[in-house]
């Protein structure tokens, strides 16, 4: 939904993914070289951000890495033994 909510077409897809995931609110007004900025908020601010967000968004890329490794090596498996 928020994919399109950055001036980087590549950053908010995995920034909204990722809030979704966590239930918080990512991006939002921004301060560069001393000036603010408005920009858009990604995700629905669902409970406040926190630092142990870090982890838990670290723990789910480990955990979606794995099932994709799972699928790839199943997929393989059924290739090479399954003659597929």
């Amino acid at each position: 939904r928020d994919r399109r909510c950055h001036a980087s077409p590549n950053s908010a897809q995995t920034e909204s993914a990722c809030a979704g995931a966590l239930g918080i609110q990512l991006a939002g007004p921004a301060w560069y070289f001393g000036q603010r900025y408005e920009k858009p908020t990604i995700g629905d601010a669902l409970r406040s951000a926190e630092p142990e967000d870090i982890r838990r968004a670290g723990r789910t890329m480990a955990f979606a890495g794995g099932l994709l490794l799972a699928a790839c090596a199943g997929i393989r498996a059924a290739v090479i033994l399954g003659g597929i």
